[in-house]
Protein backbone atom coordinates (compact mmCIF):
# COMPACT_ATOMS: atom_id res chain seq x y z
CA UNK A 1 0.00 0.00 0.00
CA UNK A 2 1.41 3.40 -0.95
CA UNK A 3 1.84 6.22 1.63
CA UNK A 4 -1.39 7.98 1.98
CA UNK A 5 -1.03 11.41 3.44
CA UNK A 6 -4.36 11.92 6.24
CA UNK A 7 -6.39 14.60 5.81
CA UNK A 8 -6.59 17.58 8.70
CA UNK A 9 -9.17 16.94 11.20
CA UNK A 10 -10.25 14.00 13.39
CA UNK A 11 -10.22 10.28 11.70
CA UNK A 12 -7.10 7.64 11.69
CA UNK A 13 -6.05 6.71 8.31
CA UNK A 14 -3.43 3.95 7.34
CA UNK A 15 0.17 3.60 6.36
CA UNK A 16 2.91 1.01 5.54
CA UNK A 17 4.75 0.46 9.04
CA UNK A 18 8.58 2.11 9.59
CA UNK A 19 9.72 3.03 12.70
CA UNK A 20 13.20 3.17 14.95
CA UNK A 21 14.04 3.02 18.83
CA UNK A 22 15.31 5.77 21.34
CA UNK A 23 16.70 6.32 24.10
CA UNK A 24 15.17 7.20 27.40
CA UNK A 25 16.71 9.82 30.10
CA UNK A 26 16.34 9.08 33.69
CA UNK A 27 13.80 10.34 36.31
CA UNK A 28 15.10 12.93 38.61
CA UNK A 29 13.03 15.68 40.50
CA UNK A 30 12.60 18.66 43.07
CA UNK A 31 9.97 19.99 45.01
CA UNK A 32 9.71 23.14 47.53
CA UNK A 33 6.75 24.70 49.27
CA UNK A 34 5.40 27.97 48.08
CA UNK A 35 2.98 29.92 50.81
CA UNK A 36 0.44 32.57 50.36
CA UNK A 37 -1.39 34.14 53.00
CA UNK A 38 -4.10 34.74 50.56
CA UNK A 39 -6.99 32.42 50.22
CA UNK A 40 -7.20 28.68 50.62
CA UNK A 41 -5.98 26.91 47.48
CA UNK A 42 -7.26 26.07 44.18
CA UNK A 43 -9.58 23.52 42.49
CA UNK A 44 -8.60 24.00 38.94
CA UNK A 45 -6.29 21.52 37.21
CA UNK A 46 -4.85 20.24 33.94
CA UNK A 47 -4.68 16.24 33.70
CA UNK A 48 -3.40 13.20 31.24
CA UNK A 49 -3.66 9.53 31.20
CA UNK A 50 -5.59 8.90 32.19
CA UNK A 51 -8.00 11.88 32.40
CA UNK A 52 -8.07 14.39 29.38
CA UNK A 53 -5.83 17.11 28.80
CA UNK A 54 -7.37 20.55 27.54
CA UNK A 55 -5.48 23.13 29.84
CA UNK A 56 -7.72 25.42 31.83
CA UNK A 57 -7.30 29.18 31.66
CA UNK A 58 -5.19 29.02 34.97
CA UNK A 59 -2.94 26.60 33.13
CA UNK A 60 -2.58 28.41 30.35
CA UNK A 61 -1.24 31.45 32.81
CA UNK A 62 1.45 29.11 34.34
CA UNK A 63 2.68 27.82 31.36
CA UNK A 64 3.20 31.46 29.62
CA UNK A 65 5.03 32.28 32.72
CA UNK A 66 7.24 29.75 33.14
CA UNK A 67 8.26 28.46 29.58
CA UNK A 68 10.34 31.53 28.86
CA UNK A 69 11.77 31.14 32.65
CA UNK A 70 12.77 27.50 31.42
CA UNK A 71 13.84 28.36 27.54
CA UNK A 72 16.45 30.62 29.37
CA UNK A 73 18.17 28.45 31.54
CA UNK A 74 18.48 25.94 28.73
CA UNK A 75 15.48 23.46 29.44
CA UNK A 76 12.21 22.26 27.55
CA UNK A 77 9.24 22.84 28.84
CA UNK A 78 7.53 19.29 28.48
CA UNK A 79 3.91 19.78 30.55
CA UNK A 80 2.74 22.17 33.80
CA UNK A 81 -0.22 20.98 35.87
CA UNK A 82 -1.62 21.56 39.27
CA UNK A 83 -3.45 18.94 41.11
CA UNK A 84 -4.92 19.11 44.23
CA UNK A 85 -7.68 20.94 46.08
CA UNK A 86 -6.79 21.41 49.71
CA UNK A 87 -3.07 20.84 49.15
CA UNK A 88 -2.37 21.70 45.71
CA UNK A 89 1.09 21.05 43.61
CA UNK A 90 2.05 23.01 40.81
CA UNK A 91 4.23 20.32 38.89
CA UNK A 92 6.74 21.46 36.39
CA UNK A 93 8.15 18.69 33.93
CA UNK A 94 11.18 19.79 31.76
CA UNK A 95 14.00 18.23 30.04
CA UNK A 96 17.45 19.37 28.22
CA UNK A 97 17.57 19.77 24.78
CA UNK A 98 19.77 16.62 24.64
CA UNK A 99 17.01 14.50 26.93
CA UNK A 100 18.47 14.65 29.93
CA UNK A 101 17.88 16.29 33.39
CA UNK A 102 19.81 16.15 36.29
CA UNK A 103 18.30 16.16 40.39
CA UNK A 104 20.90 19.68 39.81
CA UNK A 105 19.18 20.54 37.14
CA UNK A 106 15.45 20.37 38.66
CA UNK A 107 16.74 22.52 41.48
CA UNK A 108 17.56 25.17 39.52
CA UNK A 109 15.07 25.49 37.55
CA UNK A 110 12.92 25.43 40.58
CA UNK A 111 15.29 28.45 41.98
CA UNK A 112 14.76 30.66 39.23
CA UNK A 113 10.37 29.77 38.24
CA UNK A 114 9.96 30.42 42.35
CA UNK A 115 10.10 34.09 42.29
CA UNK A 116 8.33 34.68 39.13
CA UNK A 117 5.41 32.73 40.38
CA UNK A 118 5.74 34.91 43.07
CA UNK A 119 5.71 37.98 41.53
CA UNK A 120 2.67 37.16 39.70
CA UNK A 121 1.09 35.35 42.27
CA UNK A 122 -0.93 33.33 39.86
CA UNK A 123 -2.29 30.50 42.14
CA UNK A 124 -4.68 31.12 45.48
CA UNK A 125 -2.78 30.02 48.75
CA UNK A 126 -0.45 27.87 49.62
CA UNK A 127 0.83 25.20 47.09
CA UNK A 128 3.94 22.79 46.56
CA UNK A 129 6.56 23.00 43.38
CA UNK A 130 7.92 20.39 41.92
CA UNK A 131 9.86 20.43 39.16
CA UNK A 132 10.71 16.91 37.51
CA UNK A 133 12.44 15.20 34.30
CA UNK A 134 9.72 13.30 32.43
CA UNK A 135 10.14 10.27 33.42
CA UNK A 136 10.71 6.76 31.79
CA UNK A 137 6.91 6.38 30.84
CA UNK A 138 6.90 10.43 30.17
CA UNK A 139 3.96 11.69 28.64
CA UNK A 140 3.84 12.90 25.29
CA UNK A 141 3.11 16.50 24.72
CA UNK A 142 4.60 17.50 21.85
CA UNK A 143 4.42 16.70 17.92
CA UNK A 144 8.19 16.08 18.41
CA UNK A 145 7.93 13.69 20.76
CA UNK A 146 6.62 11.20 18.89
CA UNK A 147 9.46 11.17 16.67
CA UNK A 148 12.07 11.32 19.10
CA UNK A 149 10.36 8.10 20.83
CA UNK A 150 9.40 6.50 17.85
CA UNK A 151 10.15 2.36 18.35
CA UNK A 152 8.63 2.23 21.66
CA UNK A 153 4.89 1.46 22.46
CA UNK A 154 2.61 4.09 24.04
CA UNK A 155 -1.05 4.91 24.58
CA UNK A 156 -3.04 7.64 23.70
CA UNK A 157 -6.47 8.79 24.01
CA UNK A 158 -8.46 10.97 21.74
CA UNK A 159 -10.55 14.00 22.56
CA UNK A 160 -13.16 12.20 20.89
CA UNK A 161 -14.11 9.03 19.39
CA UNK A 162 -12.61 7.89 16.65
CA UNK A 163 -13.60 4.24 14.47
CA UNK A 164 -15.82 3.77 18.04
CA UNK A 165 -12.81 3.89 20.24
CA UNK A 166 -11.08 6.40 22.15
CA UNK A 167 -7.97 4.87 23.45
CA UNK A 168 -5.29 3.38 21.28
CA UNK A 169 -2.19 1.27 21.93
CA UNK A 170 0.72 0.60 19.85
CA UNK A 171 4.53 1.38 18.95
CA UNK A 172 5.01 4.76 18.27
CA UNK A 173 6.09 5.19 14.00
CA UNK A 174 7.41 9.06 14.02
CA UNK A 175 4.93 11.73 12.12
CA UNK A 176 3.73 12.92 9.28
CA UNK A 177 3.09 16.28 8.81
CA UNK A 178 0.73 17.10 11.50
CA UNK A 179 -0.36 13.69 12.13
CA UNK A 180 1.51 11.22 14.66
CA UNK A 181 2.09 7.69 13.16
CA UNK A 182 1.09 4.51 15.63
CA UNK A 183 1.91 1.17 14.43
CA UNK A 184 -1.59 -0.27 16.63
CA UNK A 185 -1.59 -3.85 18.05
CA UNK A 186 -3.30 -6.24 15.86
CA UNK A 187 -3.02 -4.53 12.58
CA UNK A 188 -0.53 -4.44 9.68
CA UNK A 189 -0.72 -1.07 8.77
CA UNK A 190 0.27 2.00 10.28
CA UNK A 191 -2.69 4.45 11.57
CA UNK A 192 -2.10 8.45 11.25
CA UNK A 193 -3.88 10.51 14.05
CA UNK A 194 -3.93 14.26 13.68
CA UNK A 195 -1.83 15.04 16.62
CA UNK A 196 -4.75 17.73 17.59
CA UNK A 197 -7.03 15.39 18.10
CA UNK A 198 -5.29 13.50 20.65
CA UNK A 199 -6.14 14.58 24.19
CA UNK A 200 -3.13 12.54 25.93
CA UNK A 201 -0.56 10.28 25.47
CA UNK A 202 2.07 8.69 27.19
CA UNK A 203 5.06 5.98 26.55
CA UNK A 204 4.35 2.58 28.13
CA UNK A 205 6.41 0.92 30.69
CA UNK A 206 8.27 -1.81 28.91
CA UNK A 207 11.40 -3.76 29.59
CA UNK A 208 12.88 -2.70 26.12
CA UNK A 209 12.19 1.40 27.72
CA UNK A 210 13.98 0.55 31.05
CA UNK A 211 16.95 -1.19 29.21
CA UNK A 212 16.89 2.07 27.12
CA UNK A 213 16.61 4.16 30.32
CA UNK A 214 19.43 2.43 32.14
CA UNK A 215 21.79 3.00 29.03
CA UNK A 216 20.80 6.84 29.04
CA UNK A 217 21.51 6.83 32.65
CA UNK A 218 25.19 5.32 32.45
CA UNK A 219 25.78 7.38 29.49
CA UNK A 220 24.65 10.33 31.40
CA UNK A 221 26.63 9.60 34.60
CA UNK A 222 29.89 9.11 31.96
CA UNK A 223 29.15 12.72 30.66
CA UNK A 224 28.99 14.02 34.39
CA UNK A 225 24.90 14.42 35.40
CA UNK A 226 23.86 12.66 38.14
CA UNK A 227 20.43 11.34 37.60
CA UNK A 228 19.18 10.97 40.83
CA UNK A 229 16.16 11.46 42.77
CA UNK A 230 15.90 14.71 44.94
CA UNK A 231 13.43 16.38 47.27
CA UNK A 232 13.37 19.61 49.37
CA UNK A 233 11.61 18.74 52.12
Amino acid sequence: MADVEAPRGAGVHRRDKIHDDKAVPAVPYYSEQHFDIIGSGLARAAFLLPEARPMDVLTEKLTALIEPVASDEGFELIRVRLTGKKAPTLQVMAERPDGTMSAEDCARLSRAISPVLDAADPIEGNYDLEVSSPGIDRPLTRLKDFDDWQGHEAKLELKEAAEGQKRFRGVLAGTDGDNICIDLDGEDETALIPFAAIGSAKLMLTDELIRASLKAGKDAEKAGIQPENYQDD
